[in-house]
């Protein structure tokens, strides 16, 4: 098939006015594996119109889309398109085996939906397996109005960072499955960061060095619009141009209120997307190195080499060797809390009023590792329960029609089943594990959903475990926003902790990143029938079974209820990932 087939049509939505009101705007995507030189080494990478990251979705706030995947892998696939929240398509969402089966090597399906009520950054990856390391791209949405609650930046900027595996994808999801608890994992990660698909110039063959490095030219004085995302399987990043300060303006495609990122650091957790401001306003003389460095958590929890991108921000006629930005430490956990917790909002989101109200469900769900088959088998779990797909269909399928699944599912616990000092730091050594630790690892391997009531206003507070690890967790939930009202360090403590939520602007994100040693609490409105996955983002988590699914349930009206299935909804006996 010819390469990117992109037609924007417009769609004569004709109102009184016999206006445009919208467009469709509809692309192809071909699912084709190629050959990628980097490090001195050829990998085989599955892509999307053999390009990485993939093409951009550019769309304006109200726009209908139409993406034709075509699927010439030999991988069953599925796109998800993170944070369009996907209002009454949740047939679209692209959940593997949570809204439908895998799209089958030489088949086809259609993905159809609406962009309402969002604007600013959002981003596409596969939701089958590994995939997603490199089946990613960015989505743009601009205003339909054409301005912005700041003075509209010159250009947008997408940059979208991620990791360079060389290791066979198909084998790190397999070890994922059957992660051994005591083996040696010091080879498992990335080889290196990318910043757009580019590993930059720190690196050589055999001594001669290798220059793949994204630069953006820019001309004095110009604002840059930097919308970034990242796609990383397994790093939160630091991100720092030289010489530049960075005003955040929004994430998640929810704008919040401009503030300069302290030390012009922001930090971004995978699954996140960011709008942040660049003045192009450093002496001209010079180019400078925007520096992409991923973090980990410090010993005694196991290490990886560290992951680090250089891009360069470019002036005309500049000469010389670029500035280098100072970065945080690798293990600096400080610097993402207070960047996170600065976030605030608009006060004038239409659900606000609603959140500030009655609490229809609560939970409380503790966020870490265990282990089953008699500590033998290392697993991720919520409130000490690990996630297993379901078999032979989807969850959401099984719902519509009524159907009975290969693996029954249970209720999602509100509570963990014990309490205990969730952040103290004799469990965190799982290679020399306690008493304690061992009394608490036991695991079990469950489907798990949860019934939420149609317009349920639902809090959900998210509390990290240093079971056998105190690495963060980015929690991501599908077809809604929440609002992040308070993060902390240590246990949760209702009777302490709801005093410092912020019920006035609290930011809209839908991912919200929960430090490691920590806690963070969000509140939102089910107000979208469907099976919404709850999941962290990082990829050995969410792949060992650190997820679960809300259930909401149908409206009042036919307006508020699931509609049917897609005619080309895919079929699961016609093939899943890496099997």
């Amino acid at each position: 098939m010819a390469d990117m087939v992109v037609l924007v049509v417009a769609a004569l939505f004709l109102a009184m006015g016999g206006s445009i009101n919208a467009a469709v705007v509809e692309h192809t995507f071909l699912v084709s594996e190629v050959t990628l030189r980097h490090l001195c080494r050829d990998t085989v990478a599955t892509v999307v119109n053999g390009q990485l990251p993939g093409p951009a979705l550019e769309v304006t706030e109200g726009d209908s889309v139409v993406v034709h995947v075509v699927n010439q892998s030999p991988f069953g696939v599925t796109i998800h398109w993170h944070g369009v929240k996907q209002r009454l398509t949740c047939w679209a969402d692209g959940a593997g085996m949570v809204t439908q089966c895998p799209i089958a090597p030489n088949t086809t399906f259609t993905y159809r939906f609406d962009v309402v009520g969002q604007e600013g950054t959002l981003w596409w990856h596969a939701h089958i397996s590994t995939l997603r390391a490199t089946m990613h791209g960015a989505i743009v949405i601009r205003p339909k109005s054409g301005s912005y609650p700041f003075p509209k930046p010159h250009q947008d900027v997408p940059i979208v960072i991620a990791d360079f595996w060389q290791n066979d994808l198909r084998q790190v999801q397999k070890d994922l499955e059957l992660w051994i608890a005591d083996g040696d994992h010091s080879k498992d990660g990335p080889a290196s960061a990318t910043i757009n698909g580019k590993i930059g110039d720190l690196y050589n063959c055999s001594g001669v060095a290798q220059d793949d490095t994204f630069v953006l030219d820019v001309e004095p004085g110009k604002t840059y619009m930097l919308r970034l995302a990242n796609a990383a399987l397994s790093n939160e990043y630091y991100f720092k141009v030289a010489g530049h300060r960075l005003t955040v303006v929004g994430s998640d495609a929810n704008y919040l209120r401009p503030y300069n990122a302290t030390g012009d650091v922001v930090a971004i957790a995978p699954g996140e997307t960011l709008d942040v401001l660049m003045v192009a306003d450093a002496p001209p003389c010079h180019s400078y190195y925007m520096v992409a460095l991923g973090t980990q958590s410090p010993p005694p929890a196991p290490q990886t080499a560290t992951r680090l991108a250089r891009g360069i921000v470019r002036y005309p006629n500049s000469h010389g060797q670029a500035m280098e930005p100072q970065m945080p430490d690798q293990h600096d956990r400080t610097t993402s809390f207070h960047f996170h917790g600065n976030m605030t909002g608009y006060p004038n989101n239409p659900l606000l009023p609603q959140v500030r109200g009655h609490v229809h469900d609560k939970f409380f769900l503790t966020l870490g590792m265990g282990t089953i088959r008699n500590h033998t088998v290392h697993v991720a779990n919520i409130n000490n329960v690990s996630f297993h797909l379901p078999q032979g269909r989807s969850l959401l399928e099984a719902r519509y029609h009524g159907a009975e699944l290969v693996t029954a599912t249970e209720e999602m616990s509100a509570r963990p089943p014990l309490e205990f000092d969730y952040t103290d730091p004799v469990l965190i050594n799982f290679f020399n594990r306690s008493a304690k630790l061992l009394e608490l690892e036991p695991s079990r391997r469950a489907t798990t959903m949860r019934h939420i009531a149609y317009n349920s206003t639902v809090e959900v507070v998210f509390q990290s475990t240093t079971l056998m690890e105190d690495s963060p967790n980015p929690m991501h939930l599908h077809g809604h926003d929440f609002f992040v009202l308070a993060q902390g360090i240590g246990n949760y403590d209702a009777a302490r902790d709801t005093a410092s939520y912020n019920l006035v602007d609290p930011p809209v994100k839908n991912t919200v990143m929960v430090t490691g040693l920590g806690w963070a609490a969000v509140r939102f409105v089910a107000d979208n029938p469907g099976n919404w996955f709850l999941h962290c983002h990082y990829e050995f988590h969410m792949g060992m079974g650190m997820a679960t699914v809300f259930e909401v349930g149908n409206g009042p009206t036919p307006e508020t209820a699931l509609p049917p299935p897609p005619a080309d909804l895919p079929r699961c006996d016609r093939g899943i990932a890496y099997e």
